[in-house]
C-alpha cells in the first residue's frame, strides 16, 4: 500500500498517533516492569533507545496482540513490543515522522523511517532475538496478523 493510501484509508488511525504522540511522558513504571519480563538483555538495550513515545505505544500493541494471540510466547511478546524500534535510527521526532508519513521515502532519514521493519529486524537479530522476534518485527511469520490488528 502506498503511502497516500495509508494516509487516505487510515486517517483515524494516523491522527490517534499523532495525538497520542505529543506528550513526551515515560510509560508508567508498573507498564516498564511488564515490559521488562518479556525482554532479553539486547532486547531491553534496544527497546530503552526508543522514544518515550513509541514505548509507551509498544505496551499499548502489545497488550492487545495478547489480547488476540493468547498463546503467544515470550519471543512473540517482545516482537510486538519491539515492532517499531527499527525507526531509533531514523533520528524523526513526531513532526519529522509526519513529513515522512506524507511525503514518502523522499530523503535519507525519511527511507530509513519507512523501512524500519528491515532495520529492526536486523538490529534484534544482531542483539541475539529468537527467530519467531525477528520474524515478527519483519512482519513476517504466523503472529503477524495478529500484530497488524493489534497496531493501533
Amino acid at each position: 500500500m502506498s503511502t497516500i493510501d495509508e494516509v487516505i484509508r487510515h486517517p483515524f488511525h494516523l491522527a490517534r498517533r499523532f495525538v497520542t504522540s505529543l506528550p513526551p511522558t515515560p510509560p508508567a513504571p508498573e507498564d516498564e516492569s511488564w515490559a521488562d519480563r518479556h525482554l532479553l538483555d539486547g532486547e531491553r538495550a534496544l527497546w530503552v533507545q526508543m522514544n518515550n513515545q513509541d514505548r509507551r505505544h509498544s505496551i499499548g500493541v502489545a497488550r492487545r496482540f495478547i489480547a488476540a494471540r493468547p498463546s503467544a510466547t515470550r519471543a512473540e511478546i517482545a516482537g510486538a513490543l519491539l515492532h517499531d524500534v527499527g525507526k531509533i535510527e531514523c533520528g524523526l521526532g513526531t513532526f519529522g515522522r509526519v513529513a515522512a508519513t506524507l511525503l514518502g521515502p523522499r530523503t535519507e532519514r525519511f527511507t530509513i523511517y519507512h523501512d524500519h521493519e528491515e532495520i529492526g529486524a536486523r538490529l534484534l537479530s544482531t542483539a541475539g532475538s529468537d527467530s519467531a522476534t525477528v520474524e515478527l518485527v519483519d512482519e513476517r511469520g504466523p503472529a503477524y496478523p495478529a500484530l497488524a490488528v493489534s497496531d493501533y
